[in-house]
């Protein structure tokens, strides 16, 4: 299967016609148009579509796909040891503070934002528990409890 390029121009003023021969004769193929008003007001419209980035992620280099946010990820990991090990969120919000760690919004962690980032905690749990630092810390708990 053939790979296939993209490219994304940012167009200033109105659209030349030339350019786009120019593009369509060097192989290029029209895909989409992005359109672009100011509008009054400052809440969504209704129109657009919007979701935000899981916590724990954020969008690539390619503007395409999503990668690992390594702080993000860190807190995660946290989050789930902790919670794992039965300590309440109280706790956790505690501890991720303690270790400098703040919410997306730049905010201290409280149990109340621990808890909302519960359905996350179970989105991101498998692949958690099957890298390679869980089973690091899975080790080092074992040898905890055990000694």
């Amino acid at each position: 299967m053939p790979k296939r390029e993209q490219l994304r121009e940012l167009v200033s003023g109105e659209l030349d016609p030339e350019h786009v021969r120019t593009r369509l004769a060097a192989g290029w193929k029209m895909v989409a148009v992005e359109w672009q008003r100011e509008v009054e007001g400052s809440g969504e419209n209704g129109n657009g579509f919007r979701e935000e980035v899981p916590y724990g992620l954020q969008v690539g280099n390619d503007c395409v796909h999503l990668v690992d946010n390594p702080r993000e990820r860190e807190a995660l990991v946290l989050m789930m040891d902790l919670i794992v090990q039965d300590h309440p969120l109280s706790h956790v919000a505690r501890e991720l503070n303690l270790k400098g760690y703040r919410t997306r919004e730049g905010a201290a962690w409280t149990q109340v934002s621990v808890f909302n980032l519960m359905p996350r905690l179970v989105e991101a749990g498998p692949g958690i528990f099957s890298s390679e630092e869980w089973e690091a810390r899975r080790r080092r708990l074992a040898r905890a409890v055990a000694g």
